[in-house]
């Protein structure tokens, strides 16, 4: 038995194998060809005769179900066209295949005894671009469940999960649907708020693709509670100046709303909030008071302050830290007690100084 390979150049990536079967050991009536194309393509399926001397051939479907007799169309399904009838060769085209078709197709030639083969005509499904589920929300502390989906291929795909060139290991799920397989891969890693927007992709293989793959992107979403920082204006604020305080958000979702308020009162009446930003016009004393932004989502809330004093012209306002009384009020303490220690031990040197003089007297005297 010989065995040989060509390839059918109907349609782009259509594989043909081809069996030569023989019918007897000494002389050969009817070859037939096994062919293997990708659903939706055209395949070829060739009868090769010998001796032929105008017998009546037939083809027929898996079914048995006669598409021609001697040539002519038997079956109405003009999927199927008559292309070549020689006395060598009968060949059929079977336009947009798909995996209903398959199975063996018969070839048979009648003469003095019945000939027949069997050409097997198989369908390959290749896979299209695998899809992304997100069966578990990436909250910050916790876990993210995805899940890559390849729902119809045949044979089955081969899915494989990727992070920066690296491979991350998935639980594989087949599922047959009959003619056709569903696969899919979970992952479960764990994530930081760093981790939002990684880039991640999952890739599909198949015999069809020809050592390409389908790829399917994908970037993490991390859910993670709000920041908040105010941005201080810059310089010194007078009597009369102009107040401008920002505040920066950050989180996922993004908070829709920032909240200005100012603690232990009301905010002046020429405050002015537009979006993230607090404006207050002409400062004066009574606009002294810390002022709080919050902001808050799904998964949690954050503030910050920002503490103004207003001074006569000249006088420096001190932001967001504390005013140094404290500090220069011990200076001063410290200066005191010094001076006071000081002040105690000269008039206490003093005081025994005087007193060894008159002890040293009598003395004397008597000497």
């Amino acid at each position: 038995m010989a065995f040989a390979t060509v390839w059918n150049y109907c349609v782009p990536l259509t594989i043909v194998t081809v069996a030569w079967l023989l019918n007897t050991a000494h002389c050969q009536a009817v070859q037939a060809e096994n062919v293997t194309v990708l659903e939706g393509g055209t395949a070829q399926i060739s009868c090769r005769l010998q001796n032929y001397d105008g017998s009546i051939v037939v083809i027929q479907n898996p079914r048995r179900q006669t598409l021609f007799f001697n040539g002519t169309r038997a079956l109405k399904d003009d999927r199927f066209q008559m292309v070549l009838f020689t006395q060598r060769l009968v060949r059929i085209t079977l336009t947009n295949v798909s995996v209903s078709d398959e199975g063996g197709y018969f070839c048979q030639l009648y003469t003095d005894s019945t000939h027949h083969q069997v050409a097997t005509l198989s369908v390959l499904v290749p896979p299209e671009t695998p899809t992304v589920e997100v069966k578990q929300e990436a909250v910050e502390g916790g876990e993210a469940e995805l899940t890559c989906v390849s729902p119809r291929s045949k044979p089955a795909a081969t899915l494989r999960w990727m992070r920066k060139g690296r491979e991350i290991a998935g639980v594989v799920s087949l599922q047959d649907n009959g003619k056709t397989f569903s696969v899919s891969s979970t992952i479960r890693i764990p994530v930081e708020r760093k981790d939002d927007g990684a880039a991640l992709s999952c890739e599909a293989f198949h015999p069809a693709l020809n050592g390409q793959k389908r790829i399917r992107h994908y970037r993490l979403d991390v859910y993670f509670a709000p920041t908040v920082r105010i941005v201080p204006p810059a310089g010194i604020l007078r009597e009369g100046d102009s107040l401008t305080l920002t505040c920066s958000v950050t989180g996922n979702p993004l908070p829709r709303n920032t909240q200005w308020s100012k603690i232990n009162d009301t905010l002046p009446e020429r405050a002015e909030i537009s979006g993230t930003t607090l404006q207050i016009s002409r400062l004066s004393q009574s606009h002294n008071g810390t002022y709080l932004c919050q902001a808050q989502n799904d998964y949690g809330r954050a503030a910050d302050h920002y503490t103004l004093l207003v001074y006569d012209p000249g006088a420096v306002v001190e932001t967001h830290s504390a005013v140094p009384y404290a500090v220069i009020g011990g200076v001063l303490a410290l200066l005191v007690f010094t001076v006071i220690c000081v002040l105690i031990v000269t008039i206490w040197c003093s005081v025994r100084q005087k007193g060894s003089y008159r002890t040293r007297e009598p003395i004397l005297a008597w000497y």
